[in-house]
């Protein structure tokens, strides 16, 4: 397993060793101690999967009592994944980065907390995995706009296409109108 660095400290792309062979492939995608010697020593406690149709949109996503660390990955189809660090304080407060994750290139994306997060479904349709190091709360759930101008986010939305975006999604501030009590430190 190859960790990668991206821009924000804590998020890191993670490329499994595959073994393909004429029945298809075989790789793994989570080992506790090989994890914990790359630095990551979350320790997951829920596994979610959702499916979605192309041009689907879900997030930012956080939860502020029951923060969860994320690792992310793709079993079928294409997303563009997307971490905001929303730490209060931290020298990265707003800034973005983001990953495709697809059943082609295996890869995944570890998320910590403090972190918004969400995806867009590039595919048809996207099958999206997703671990977590504490349970989800629903009534810790919380969001910044997903269109955030301030943040700036190249969601890859083809010009002719409007993303699919729940109601609650639309609904969320950006990240400059909401108050520090709001936001994780």
């Amino acid at each position: 397993m190859q960790l990668i660095e991206t821009n924000l400290h804590g998020v890191v792309i993670l490329e499994p060793s595959v073994f393909p062979d004429e029945r298809g492939f075989f790789l793994e995608s989570y080992h506790r101690d090989k994890f914990h010697e790359m630095g990551i020593k979350s320790t997951f406690v829920q596994d979610n999967q959702s499916r979605s149709r192309r041009g689907v949109l879900r997030g930012l996503h956080f939860q502020l009592k029951s923060p969860q660390a994320k690792l992310c990955s793709v079993a079928r189809g294409e997303v563009l994944d997307v971490a905001v660090d929303i730490r209060v304080g931290s020298p990265t407060f707003g800034h973005w980065t983001s990953v495709l994750l697809s059943d082609k290139n295996h890869r995944m994306v570890f998320v910590p907390r403090g972190f918004a997060h969400g995806f867009h479904v590039l595919s048809e349709e996207a099958d999206f995995l997703y671990k977590c190091d504490a349970f989800y709360d629903p009534q810790d759930q919380c969001g910044v706009l997903w269109s955030d101008l301030q943040i700036g986010i190249d969601w890859q939305i083809p010009k002719d296409q409007t993303p699919i975006i729940n109601e609650r999604d639309k609904g969320y501030l950006p990240l400059g109108e909401m108050k520090e009590i709001e936001l994780p430190k």
